[in-house]
């Protein structure tokens, strides 16, 4: 392991060991203090989600970006507060950390015996609302984790997830599908951060005017085993309560190719999480490039034929 790698290991250690043993206030207060350092430093990450919030609300002003990305990254350290502090949560603190709406989606489809899957952005705390799931509705599940560099890092996450009753699959290596397959087939219930393809091969979709690419597994899965897909939306207000919206079925197409049947469910995730996102632009944590004019050069503003227009665990 490299020297990096062992500092990295170390601090997000560190975090799960001394974060989870302060007093919540002094924790808000930490994240808080972090979060502003880093805006005011102004790294690649702050840039890229300036970038992002700028395609999120089209025609906002420099201060309008600057002050999003700062309550943005207030965001995002809240995220990753919470996440060190959850495994010392009580059950009480857990069960009372988050109040979805429209709940009734995810229990009338569980009810039926189907199978649902839960497809999320990067809104809020996604692991908060897992241990919800399992703690106040006590629903295991099964969702996919990105191998993250070092190993012991990736394997901090998975013990992480587990703790929270989540059986987690690593998203490399191919067999992820057949076992969400199954689970989905049994009955169970399988949660996917599904707004940032990690395969390059991802569906393309129109994500707020411009071209972007999502992972195909959702809408596969539903149409594989008959699941109900269900996209979800966080978000926080000026509460200790996360705040969520479990948005009506994608429905699978009476008609079409798979692959065209596929497209036609992604980009209506892509529409429910732009929905949950505009609403609440703050609390999408999209640090890394998105859209495909980011991630090829040769489509990005400027260059030659370009149109015109402007990593997470």
């Amino acid at each position: 392991m490299s020297a990096r790698d062992r500092l990295t290991d170390g601090l997000y250690g560190a975090g799960w060991a001394t974060v989870k043993k302060l007093p919540e206030p002094a924790a808000v207060r930490l994240g808080r203090t972090v979060a502003d350092v880093a805006w005011k430093r102004r790294g690649t990450g702050v840039r890229r989600l300036e970038g992002n919030y700028a395609r999120v609300v089209p025609g906002a002003s420099p201060e309008r970006l600057a002050a999003l990305s700062r309550a943005g990254m207030r965001s995002y350290l809240r995220y990753w507060m919470e996440s060190f502090r959850l495994p010392a949560w009580s059950t009480e603190r857990i069960n009372g950390g988050f109040a979805p709406k429209d709940l009734h989606h995810l229990t009338d489809g569980m009810d039926a015996g189907k199978g649902v899957i839960l497809a999320l952005p990067h809104l809020a705390n996604w692991d908060l609302a897992g241990a919800w799931v399992t703690t106040k509705l006590g629903i295991p599940f099964t969702t996919v984790a990105e191998r993250l560099k070092p190993e012991t890092l990736y394997d901090r996450f998975v013990a992480y997830r587990e703790g929270l009753g989540m059986e987690v699959l690593p998203h490399s290596g191919g067999t992820a599908f057949g076992t969400l397959a199954r689970r989905l087939r049994d009955g169970g219930l399988v949660c996917l951060v599904a707004d940032r393809d990690l395969s390059a091969s991802g569906v393309e979709v129109d994500f707020f005017g411009e071209t972007a690419r999502m992972p195909a597994g959702p809408a596969l899965l539903a149409q594989q085993t008959g699941a109900l897909l269900l996209p979800v939306t966080l978000w926080y207000d000026d509460s200790p309560v996360m705040q969520g919206r479990v948005h009506p079925p994608v429905e699978v197409p009476a008609s079409g190719t798979r692959a065209e049947k596929t497209s036609v469910m992604t980009q209506a995730l892509a529409d429910a999480f732009a929905t949950g996102i505009a609403d609440h632009p703050e609390d999408w944590h999209m640090l890394q490039r998105l859209w495909l004019k980011d991630l090829d050069p040769a489509k990005a503003p400027g260059s030659p034929g370009a149109a015109d227009g402007q990593g997470t665990p």
